[in-house]
């Protein structure tokens, strides 16, 4: 029962039919659990916490740092060198004191994953590295949770609603990480400061339909979004039926500490780097390089059923075996499925001693058919 101070609080959100008093109790009773109170966790929490959602757990172990203070809202000035979760802390409760804020100082790690996840009906991941990013996949797919997905990086973001109860989960689109250096570091990428405010208001959105069952939830939809062009992106996902953990045929039982790269000195980019292009700078890249190769990575099977117009298929298990089809002398693009074997590939052949110029193409077979570009099948 919402008390005289709640209607007054959320009135125009208890105004609209879709949520109503009824709606209002759900959030009151939902407990969600932030991982990361950075870029992205900031805007979720105070979103979440301004709706009056009851419960809000946050994890993350660093201190405020001046520099996050160009996009994480959540911290002033003056709460450099404090605890990030125990500034957010205060600072929710200044926005909104009804709100109940368990706090947990602490990088996620196997040990307690499972554990903390029990606790809650949704995840957030606010992450900013592939190993968090998979272990809260892991831990939500054995848990059964569902996880509100957001990543930023430069003037691009992603937002999408993993729930392997109902559809594709991280690894269904990245069965690993790429190798170390693929991605810039942590610290060398940059991002707009706006845009994880824009990506973080989209997850509160999606955790807010969730617990009150309102609208169509981004599940087996990724939305793509570019700030500098502001093009949105819609691409359909589906279950990959050799996924690792929530296939048919699981090899993932339990959770696993993945190596963490997240500082200059870890990165491969600075002395084997890796080229890719994504599907708009491909576009304009072939324009001055019609003539190139274009290899694709994946299996036969995925191969048949739809691929990139003009690529060979040399199968990843088979490229440094066949990598004499390729012509040193023209440029190769290496495709998949996500990218993330394509750009496995190429740091093999690198390792290898391959010459010619490798490019991998980001978002793979995925980015591919999203952008429009020729495809073939059978």
């Amino acid at each position: 029962m919402l008390s005289s101070d709640d209607r007054q609080r959320y009135a125009r959100q208890i105004s609209l039919d879709e949520i109503g008093e009824t709606g209002q109790e759900k959030l009151r009773a939902a407990r969600v659990l932030i991982i990361g109170a950075g870029g992205l966790g900031s805007p979720v929490a105070l979103f979440l916490a301004a709706a009056g959602v009851g419960t809000l757990g946050l994890v993350d172990g660093d201190r405020v740092d001046v520099s996050n203070l160009q996009r994480q809202l959540l911290y002033d000035t003056a709460d450099a060198g404090t605890s990030k979760t125990q500034a957010a802390a205060r600072r929710i409760h200044q926005l909104n004191p009804s709100v109940q804020v368990e706090a947990y100082p602490f990088r996620l790690t196997p040990e307690h994953a499972m554990g903390l996840f029990s606790r809650y009906d949704i995840i957030v991941d606010g992450t900013d590295n592939f190993p968090a990013r998979y272990l809260i996949n892991d831990a939500a797919v054995l848990s059964r949770k569902p996880v509100v997905y957001g990543s930023v990086y430069r003037f691009d973001g992603q937002v999408t609603v993993f729930d392997s109860r109902q559809g594709a989960c991280y690894r269904c689109l990245f069965q690993e990480a790429p190798p170390s250096g693929v991605v810039p570091s942590c610290v060398e990428g940059g991002v707009l400061g706006v845009l994880p405010g824009v990506v973080g208001t989209m997850q509160a959105t999606e955790v807010i339909k969730l617990i009150t069952g309102i609208g169509k939830p981004l599940i087996n939809r990724l939305v793509l979004l570019n700030a500098l062009r502001w093009e949105f992106q819609e691409i359909r996902l589906k279950k990959n039926p050799a996924c690792p953990i929530c296939g048919p045929s699981p090899v993932i039982t339990t959770l696993q500490e993945q190596p963490f790269y997240c500082h200059p000195g870890d990165v491969m980019t600075q002395n084997n780097p890796i080229t890719q292009l994504n599907p708009h700078e491909y576009s304009e890249w072939k324009k001055s390089n019609p003539v190139h190769q274009l290899i694709d990575v994946r299996e036969p099977a995925e191969y048949a059923e739809v691929r990139a117009t003009g690529t060979t298929l040399i199968p990843l298990g088979s490229l440094l075996a066949r990598q004499n089809e390729l012509n040193p002398d023209i440029p190769a693009v290496v495709i998949c499925r996500s990218g993330v074997r394509s750009a496995n590939g190429i740091a093999a052949l690198k390792s290898a001693g391959y010459k010619g110029e490798l490019i991998n193409f980001a978002g793979g077979t995925i980015g591919w058919v999203a952008a429009g570009f020729p495809t073939e099948a059978g």
